[in-house]
């Protein structure tokens, strides 16, 4: 072995100056994809060509130095961190997010029913912090950073506004009732006896489904976005989703990952922080890999037709929502 490290960089140079080759190493030979025990020079090139079609000083040896060589294509090496930079115009598949969110992914280029602008379409949690429309958590015209706060985005990445969002019902929430106003008030002049830097709130629990965790944001300018999605291409046209369909998606996180669905018209409480969960109903649930920041990540067929939404998952499971109920409540389309 000490051998061939003498002949790595005895002859480092001159091979990647070839015009093809992108690396060199020390590696076992491969024969038909399979792996020997022969030690060799591994050469590493963007493409295999063939030998007639080289020159011969572009040609790879069979032997330097007495000792095997082997070419193996690998293709373009590039960061595997692209979805989180900044890219103008922004793709679906990329790192965005509220400027007070961490981040998720934009989904998908829609248009507003009304206007016909372009819209960036993802999560409630991903654009508008899961607001509930009420909390001050979010509101209209707050700015969208492409990539997200957690992935570096600043003020100077705004790529967007809020334009619209569905609201997130919890399970519990506060409730307006005026009789439990005044229990909250007269609990509160006694709890501030006590503990003065306590306080009483009384939060009723609620049975109301969800139906999408959705929101669209406006882009600053149109030619801010790109419809073609990172590792899919264009969407080609939307369908609803099937038992045993396989499904795609191109996420900040996990990129480019594939299941099947094993279960639609599901009904399930989604934990949204450690204490607030929410119901969700019209739900689809699929096995494909999904991780935390793919969020928003648009759901398609492999044939590229889009049926839904992401927004949740555990470990081994990810469920989105139907396309229908989207479009329906943000009133856009593709």
């Amino acid at each position: 072995m000490l051998r061939l490290f003498h002949l790595l960089e005895k002859h480092r140079f001159s091979l990647l100056k070839k015009t093809n080759v992108v690396g060199v190493g020390i590696g076992y030979k491969q024969i038909a994809r399979e792996y020997t025990r022969e030690p060799s020079l591994v050469i590493f090139v963007a493409k295999k060509v063939p030998a007639h079609a080289l020159n011969r000083q572009e040609a790879v040896p069979k032997q330097i130095g007495g000792l095997p060589t082997d070419v193996v294509e690998i293709g373009e090496v590039a960061l595997l961190n692209e979805r989180f930079l900044k890219e103008r115009p922004a793709r679906p598949g990329l790192s965005i997010g509220h400027y007070k969110v961490s981040a998720g992914t934009f989904g998908a280029v829609v248009k507003d029913n009304l206007t016909k602008e372009k819209l960036i379409l993802s999560n409630n949690h991903v654009l508008a912090n899961a607001t509930n429309g009420k909390d001050g958590r979010a509101k209209a015209g707050d700015p969208i950073l492409q990539p997200g706060a957690y992935d570096g985005g600043g003020a100077d990445d705004r790529i967007a506004t809020l334009f619209r969002f569905v609201p997130v019902k919890r399970v519990t929430q506060e409730s307006d009732c005026p009789v439990a106003a005044g229990i909250e008030k007269a609990g509160n002049l006694f709890l501030k006896l006590a503990r003065p830097n306590y306080e009483l709130r009384l939060l009723k629990k609620f049975f109301i489904f969800n139906y999408v965790d959705a929101a669209v944001a406006l882009p600053d300018a149109p030619g801010l976005v790109n419809e073609e999605i990172l590792e899919i291409d264009k969407v080609e046209g939307v369908a609803e989703a099937e038992l045993g369909q396989k499904v795609i998606k191109s996420g900040r996180t996990s990129g480019l990952t594939a299941g099947k669905v094993i279960a639609h018209k599901v009904t399930l409480k989604v934990t949204l922080s450690a204490q607030e969960e929410a119901w969700f109903s019209d739900q689809v649930i699929t096995d494909m890999l999904s991780r935390p920041g793919d969020s928003g990540s648009l759901v398609l067929t492999t044939g590229k037709k889009a049926v839904g939404l992401l927004f949740a998952g555990s470990a081994e499971y990810s469920i989105f929502n139907q396309l229908k109920h989207v479009f329906g409540l943000l009133k856009t389309h593709l």
